[in-house]
């Protein structure tokens, strides 16, 4: 598949993810769906698009068959929604994964796992890994690669290239950072073990 621009990456991930979070406001108008690209969390890079931009990246999704508008009984406004999962044939587990990867960048197996449970509540890190591992080894094409430092990143984008700044300050990280890193993956298992803990008693 033709590599999408950053711009249509942002938007497909912003309608992955109010399909799978927030069900009851999906299919999106055209200003919802600029206020799910311009969210100030969850969000990197933080992006301000105005309707114009938008609309022109749904026009390329809709040519792609990624995206389609729906109007008629029910919709007093033109509505939009992707066709991500149709169109490559993707279950719930791997959209998760996409959209947490479209939206936020670089993730790692723990950050993965903790930030898609309002989509799909993995059962472990292995079973996010095996997701993982068939999106990569797709005979098609590779939706996702592994990167450095034990982060994962999406392709539907293209390539990633990681800048030398970023090589840079990943060569130059502090033992500080390292821990950060560490207890910021801790806290997302934790947090899982919780909810899973809660739920037994709802």
């Amino acid at each position: 598949m033709e590599a999408l621009h950053p711009t249509e990456v942002r938007v497909l991930g912003a309608l992955l993810e109010k399909d799978q979070t927030t069900p009851e406001y999906y299919p999106l108008t055209l200003n919802a769906l600029v206020n799910a690209c311009n969210q100030k969390s969850s969000r990197e890079p933080i992006v301000n698009y105005n309707e114009e931009t938008v609309t022109e990246a749904l026009a390329s999704l809709q040519h792609r068959g990624l995206a389609l508008r729906i109007s008629g009984a029910g919709h007093r406004v033109e509505k939009y929604g992707h066709r991500l999962g149709e169109k490559l044939n993707l279950g719930r587990r791997e959209m998760a994964l996409l959209c947490v990867l479209m939206l936020r960048g670089p993730q790692t197996v723990g950050e993965l796992r903790g930030r898609t449970e309002r989509m799909h509540d993995f059962a472990d890190l292995e079973e996010v890994e095996h997701v993982l591992e068939s999106l990569q080894s797709r005979e098609a094409d590779a939706l996702v690669a592994p990167v450095a430092r034990g982060r994962w990143v999406q392709l539907l984008g293209g390539p990633y290239e990681e800048s030398a700044e970023q090589e840079s300050a990943a060569g130059t990280r502090s033992p500080l950072e390292a821990r950060v890193e560490a207890l910021e993956r801790e806290v997302a298992e934790m947090r899982q073990q919780l909810e899973s803990f809660r739920r037994q008693f709802e």
